[in-house]
C-alpha cells in the first residue's frame, strides 16, 4: 500500500473513531451500520427525537461495489433489502439518498 493511501486510511479511520463518538455521546442506543464506516456522514438530529448515524447511500453503495465486487445493480438491490429496508427500532440509522441514478422503491 502506497505511503498516501495508508494516510488516508488512518485519517477514514480516525474521522469515523470521532463520528461515532460524537453520536454515542449524544445517543448511546444508536446503532452503527457495520462496514460501511467510509459512508458515514455523522449525526442526524431531529426535534425530539433521539440523535442518529446517518450514511450516504452512494458511498455505500461504492463500498459495496469495491469491496464485495457487486455490480452497481447488484449493491443497490443489496442496500434496498438488506440495509435501507431493515428497521432496528428507533435508533436504526438513518440512509441520505444522495444518488440520483440509484432505481429503488
Amino acid at each position: 500500500m502506497s505511503e498516501q493511501r495508508q494516510t488516508s486510511d488512518e485519517t477514514q479511520q480516525k474521522r469515523s473513531y470521532w463520528l461515532r463518538e460524537q453520536i454515542a455521546d449524544e445517543n448511546p442506543e444508536a446503532l452503527f451500520a457495520d462496514g460501511f464506516d467510509d459512508a458515514l456522514i455523522g449525526p442526524m438530529r431531529r426535534c425530539g427525537q433521539p440523535t442518529l448515524d446517518a450514511y450516504s447511500y452512494s458511498k455505500a453503495v461504492g463500498v459495496l461495489t469495491q469491496r464485495d465486487g457487486m455490480s452497481y445493480e447488484e449493491a443497490v438491490e443489496w442496500m434496498e433489502f438488506n440495509v435501507v429496508g431493515a428497521w432496528l427500532g428507533d435508533n436504526t440509522p438513518a440512509w441520505l439518498m444522495d444518488d440520483p441514478d440509484a432505481e429503488v422503491g
